[in-house]
């Protein structure tokens, strides 16, 4: 509910997002939001970081923390935390989510406008997370037609590690 006070209270400028969006080759677009529902879920695709998909990531994002990459460091104690072995980067979680969202909403015509996270609980190779969303509330301003979610990744236990807010746009 908090990202959609901050569209009501036009807090932020919207982009024009009529270049934006990718174009469904049927009308898909002009009703997709209208069938949209509160309480909805979305579903997003598993994904089973590795160790080589971990360091990837510290490739790709020049992050070479010792907590993704050396499993002897990871032996000591951070204060009360004990890891028991390197961790997925938290913006692998992000990833996943955004994965989700943009698979759902592109051939809608629909555009992720915004997301905040949280990292719960730590991801380690040979877990499997998956992203899900619930829609909490839709609104129709003279903008856009919006959608407000409550998205999750769990691991393979059902434990939350990821929790957060997404705000998606589908243009007028």
């Amino acid at each position: 509910m908090k990202l959609y006070a901050r569209v009501a209270a036009g807090l932020f400028d919207l982009i024009n997002s009529s270049n934006l969006a990718i174009q469904p080759a049927d009308n898909t677009m002009s009703n997709a939001f209208e069938q949209l529902s509160v309480g909805q879920i979305i579903n997003g695709t598993p994904f089973h970081p590795t160790r080589e998909t971990i360091r990837e990531f510290c490739e790709a994002s020049l992050d070479f923390n010792p907590l993704h990459l050396d499993d002897d460091y990871m032996k000591g104690s951070f204060g009360k935390t004990q890891f028991g072995g390197i961790i997925m980067h938290g913006m692998n979680n992000f990833g996943v989510i955004t994965k989700m969202l943009t698979d759902w909403l592109y051939p809608h015509g629909g555009i992720h406008r915004r997301l905040e996270t949280r990292w719960k609980s730590p991801v380690k190779p040979g877990d499997t997370i998956t992203p899900s969303a619930t829609i909490t509330s839709l609104k129709t301003t003279q903008k856009g037609r919006w959608a407000c979610l409550d998205v999750i990744v769990n691991n393979q236990k059902g434990e939350v590690v990821a929790a957060g807010e997404a705000l998606v746009e589908f243009p007028i």
